[in-house]
């Protein structure tokens, strides 16, 4: 159960910081896009070596995904990873949602708790192929980096955050950035309307890149060893 809680907790502050953010600081320019896309680099950082030697620091459905399929965690556990994410997701969602109501000086910039949109990619479809390939990307650089015999474990932490930082940088300004349906699900849950409707985009594209990029790390470290 420690390792679900820990997943709870470190989704929460994940989806809390890096939505929280976006929300206060924007991104309708290019300092908020570059802070937003720090913000959440950061707290995979922070969470990475706080929670990391409890749970492995998932806190996020995909990466729990590529894990799974690759063999590292079995099937039991990896329920409750996600079931931890979720909860952790929606905690944060709600307690977005209290503030952006509440607190007068602080408005949500993003006029929708920090949420993920498809209008900016061109719909569905281009939402969904920048969501697959962000996340394929991601994912396929936690699979190598934590990798027991290729990997870095030791530095694992920073290089995650890193990249996450890198996919904000570009997706931003097309999706809102998911690559964590975790992360989309709950804010999704309190914004309603339109984000709620297409949160599905931001569930299913980003366990197929997961999907996708399980199998090609199973590739390459055969063919490594």
């Amino acid at each position: 159960m420690k390792k679900y809680f820990a997943e709870c907790i470190g989704t929460f502050v994940l989806t809390f910081f890096g939505c929280g953010t976006a929300m206060f600081l924007g991104c309708g320019d290019a300092a908020g896009v570059v802070g937003t896309a720090i913000a959440f680099g950061l707290t995979v950082i922070a969470m990475a070596y706080t929670i990391g030697g409890i749970s492995g620091c998932h806190i996020n459905p995909a990466i729990t995904l590529g894990v799974a399929l690759s063999g590292r965690m079995s099937w039991k556990d990896a329920c409750g990873y996600w079931c931890g994410q979720l909860l952790g997701g929606i905690v944060a969602g709600a307690l977005l949602f209290l503030l952006a109501s509440q607190v007068v000086a602080a408005p949500d910039l993003t006029g929708g708790l920090g949420t993920n949109g498809v209008a900016n990619a061109g719909g569905v479809g281009g939402a969904f192929l920048v969501e697959v390939i962000a996340t394929f990307i991601f994912v396929l650089v936690v699979l190598g980096v934590t990798d027991s015999k290729l990997g870095d474990g030791k530095r694992a932490g920073i290089v995650i955050g890193l990249t996450l930082i890198l996919v904000h940088l570009m997706c931003i300004n097309l999706t809102g950035t998911s690559v964590n349906p975790a992360r989309s699900i709950g804010p999704a849950l309190f914004a309603g309307g339109k984000a709620l409707a297409d949160v599905w985009v931001f569930i299913l594209a980003p366990l197929v890149g997961a999907g996708l990029s399980a199998l090609v790390w199973k590739g390459l470290a055969c063919e490594k060893k």
